[in-house]
């Protein structure tokens, strides 16, 4: 993949273009908690801003601001099984490497970010991409849709079905 400098956000991390506010709606699932807000019309396929937080490769279950950045795959050692007869030793079990960017502790006005689902919009106006700078590190931005997002409008994105699955999981345990 080629490398490309990261773009300059909208936002360039000041207020002009975002806003951290408390969701006063009550139909709202993040109701008495904090959002990121549109402070002027952000127009279309726009880098809004990046998304900041701890690096790690353990994982994470009960944060709530913890966004996978890349997984790739290690062989582990060579077992006795894979040694025993039938099996094929040149093909060792894998190891998943999940890295990982979270936000609970640290980061940025990206961290106020909500899901569009149960807020009343139809779809995100909003999404995560990863890009890579010119030295190959690659990171976690936030980018408007094919539609501008007005003044005064929450940025929402989609967490994706990985997120919710976990969050399940985890409530039910």
């Amino acid at each position: 993949m080629k490398a490309t400098a990261l773009p300059a956000p909208v936002s360039d991390y000041s207020p002009a273009a975002i806003a951290i506010r408390r969701i006063e709606s009550t139909s709202h699932p993040a109701h008495g908690q904090r959002g990121l807000f549109a402070s002027k019309t952000i127009p279309p396929n726009t880098f809004v801003i990046q998304y900041l937080g701890e690096i790690h490769v353990d994982d994470r279950p009960t944060s709530d601001y913890d966004l996978s950045l890349t997984k790739f795959y290690i062989p582990s050692a060579i077992s006795e099984e894979s040694l025993a007869p039938g099996n094929d030793p040149k093909t060792p079990e894998q190891t998943c490497v999940n890295v990982g960017v979270d936000a609970s502790a640290m980061g940025n006005e990206a961290r106020f970010i909500n899901d569009y689902r149960g807020t009343g919009a139809e779809r995100p106006n909003a999404f995560f991409k990863d890009v890579r700078d010119k030295q190959g590190v690659l990171h976690m931005t936030i980018w408007t849709g094919k539609e501008p997002i007005s003044k005064g409008k929450e940025i929402l994105v989609s967490y994706g079905k990985g997120w919710w699955n976990a969050r399940l999981e985890q409530e039910e345990t």
